[in-house]
């Protein structure tokens, strides 16, 4: 029998880096996998077709990143019914997210598929990359299903305290990605269609893997039965879920809107923001992944009425964060010509994105706090504020960068992203710390400290 993996038990630290390193190194394997991605385009096959890649990556972010929010609020829910051992709505919460992921993965295939050329020309796109844009969309668009399939297995067994097997899938994935992405530029020449192709081919294998461990852990074996009657579980599922979509859409289209700003600018400027974006992702990985990390351990100790284990998750998943900004801050300031060099080949977009680095290295830690806080506030199934914290990054970004664009030019990006980050980590925290004080303080039901094992009346 497949095992799963109790958080409301033992001491949250040991439990917390045990559950983190290997979801970290899943993470940054996909980012190094997007970083070599990136790199063998530029150098492949040049800067237009890098930024024709790196234009989709906002857009991108907005379907994919809709998906993602609604598979990880679908996972808290699971992952609270996990920590109550409430095993018959955990096995009903699984079977309904499964018939959503269904119902969102045709919508969104085709609605991306239908307006991908519109909303390309309303990014104001140049001519001369809208050709490679829309190969490189019509191929991870149309393979939609495979992206989601892997976030759902991923997230539940995240929910389940399983970081291991994802990672494992990504590793595989990982390998052949680079692999078959070099063949496909350097020896089959087929320009950016080729990496698209294995992008699809990769999700569905890291999806594979992942349905494969799921199949094996008794507690979850679903029944025909799980999967009827499902409407009030269905509900609860989009009631967590949806605020996380929106507030994942709702950032992606802030980010839109720089990106409209910067092709308006010029290629130059587009394969410049293309490879800034690409490392902001890939740095602030440690941290996003101490997010996920608070997620879970949050979300099955709120489920087992644990509150003060929230707090002492809060204070490890923190101090990640803070090493993290640190370390690889200080990489962004002193070595930024040389990770803009990387991936890009012209004089003028390296020093262009090595500016946007130095800037953003030096704030990144409000970012870095930010993953940790609205994590936590999501894991007690809080998922509102978060959401209301994404229309906040979305209109400082939309400001800072429609307000001083045509005054200090390429730097309004770097300003952009920083105001979001610390206006969302201001308001976040501030919903954290009142909730877990409420639920801590002021709840009539007694908390049950970590010595204690909740048990839910209703395991099934």
């Amino acid at each position: 029998m497949a095992q799963t993996y109790d958080l409301t038990q033992g001491k949250p630290t040991k439990l917390i880096l045990k559950f983190f390193f290997p979801m970290f190194f899943t993470n940054m394997l996909q980012q190094i996998y997007t970083i070599a991605d990136t790199a063998i385009v530029g150098k492949g096959l040049g800067d237009n077709q890098l930024a024709a890649v790196g234009n989709m990556s906002s857009l991108t972010f907005l379907i994919i990143g809709f998906s993602i929010g609604l598979t990880n609020g679908f996972s808290i829910i699971t992952a609270q019914y996990y920590g109550a051992e409430d095993r018959k709505s955990l096995r009903r919460s699984i079977a309904s997210a499964i018939m959503l992921a269904i119902g969102i993965s045709a919508f969104l295939t085709v609605f991306s598929i239908v307006f991908l050329k519109q909303i390309l020309i309303l990014m104001q796109t140049p001519n001369d990359i809208i050709t490679d844009s829309l190969k490189y969309g019509y191929i991870i668009f149309g393979g939609l299903a495979a992206n989601i399939s892997y976030n759902l297995c991923s997230s539940i067994l995240r929910a389940l305290g399983d970081s291991k097997t994802p990672f494992y899938a990504i590793i595989v994935s990982t390998i052949l990605n680079i692999l078959f992405d070099s063949l496909c530029i350097f020896v089959f020449k087929t320009g950016v269609e080729g990496p698209a192709m294995v992008t699809v081919l990769a999700q569905l294998i890291s999806a594979f893997i992942c349905f494969t461990k799921l199949r094996k852990i008794e507690l979850i074996q679903l029944k025909l039965s799980d999967f009827s009657n499902n409407l009030k579980m269905i509900l609860i599922l989009l009631k967590n879920g949806i605020p996380m979509a929106v507030m994942n859409s709702i950032t992606a289209v802030g980010c839109m809107t720089v990106q409209y700003f910067v092709n308006g600018m010029g290629v130059v400027y587009t394969s410049a923001y293309s490879a800034c974006s690409k490392y902001i992702n890939l740095f602030m990985q440690p941290a996003c992944t101490a997010g996920y990390t608070m997620s879970s351990f949050t979300s099955q100790n709120y489920g087992a009425k644990k509150y003060d284990r929230i707090i002492s998750g809060l204070k490890i998943c923190m101090s990640i964060a803070l090493i993290s900004y640190v370390i690889l801050g200080s990489v962004m300031i002193l070595f930024s010509k040389t990770l803009a060099s990387l991936m890009l080949n012209g004089n003028e977009q390296i020093n262009l994105a090595s500016g946007f680095l130095v800037k953003c290295g030096f704030m990144i830690f409000a970012v870095d706090f930010l993953f940790v806080v609205r994590s936590g506030c999501q894991g007690m199934g809080k998922p509102m504020l978060p959401m209301v914290s994404g229309i906040l990054e979305m209109v400082l970004r939309i400001l800072i960068i429609a307000l001083f664009t045509s005054k200090i030019g390429f730097d309004a990006t770097a300003y952009a992203e920083i105001a979001a980050w610390s206006g969302a980590l201001i308001l976040n925290a501030s919903a954290f710390a009142y909730h877990i004080k409420k639920e801590t303080y002021t709840k009539k039901v007694p908390m049950i400290t970590s010595g204690l094992k909740y048990r839910s009346s209703h395991n099934g």
